[in-house]
């Protein structure tokens, strides 16, 4: 994948899907669709992390455990950090990029939606692609939902079935649709 190309997908400026470039990312999708399957029939943590670092074009650490299913519609744009924890059923669509720190706690069926399409019905073709970003020690509970461009702060929680529209500072709880802090930590 070429710098050029990821730079267009995470600016947050709209990427026609018409724009030949989106060739590449067409490719790329297709290749992740075909090794998806494999992944999720991982029969242990060694292969399923082995399949997904095939998938991410990134070695993930051994002290990461993921459970599977697990699902991406794209797979370059995902980094993890060490000591991460993902629950079954995650999606993470990481067109705009998803970068997840160290020792971070990702419940189960949490969606990391990077990537989104204009307001507008004549620019709707598009993408706009903004980077998530989930500081270390941050514990995303289950069912729970980030939006493009959001950071989730170090230390903070996101509570189950929260939607993250907006930054979450470090050391924060946020609960809620749209979520709300509730406390500090």
């Amino acid at each position: 994948m070429n710098r050029e190309l990821l730079e267009r997908m995470q600016s947050g400026n709209p990427f026609r899907l018409d724009d030949p470039a989106f060739k590449e990312i067409i490719a790329f999708k297709d290749r992740t669709l075909s090794l998806s399957p494999e992944l999720n029939a991982s029969t242990n943590s060694d292969q399923f992390r082995e399949r997904l670092s095939d998938i991410i074009g990134s070695k993930i650490d051994k002290s990461t455990t993921i459970f599977a299913p697990f699902h991406t519609n794209f797979g370059r744009y995902i980094k993890i950090g060490k000591n991460v924890f993902i629950n079954h059923a995650c999606s993470f669509l990481d067109m705009g990029g998803i970068t997840i720190g160290d020792n971070v706690l990702i419940g189960p069926k949490v969606n990391l939606v990077s990537e989104n399409h204009p307001i507008d019905p004549a620019q709707r073709n598009c993408l706009i692609g903004k980077p998530i970003v989930i500081k270390n020690n941050a514990w995303i509970g289950a069912s729970a939902t980030i939006l493009p461009g959001i950071t989730i702060g170090e230390n903070s929680i996101v509570a189950a079935g929260a939607i993250v529209t907006k930054d979450v500072p470090d050391n924060t709880i946020v609960a809620g649709n749209p979520a709300k802090q509730i406390k500090n930590i």
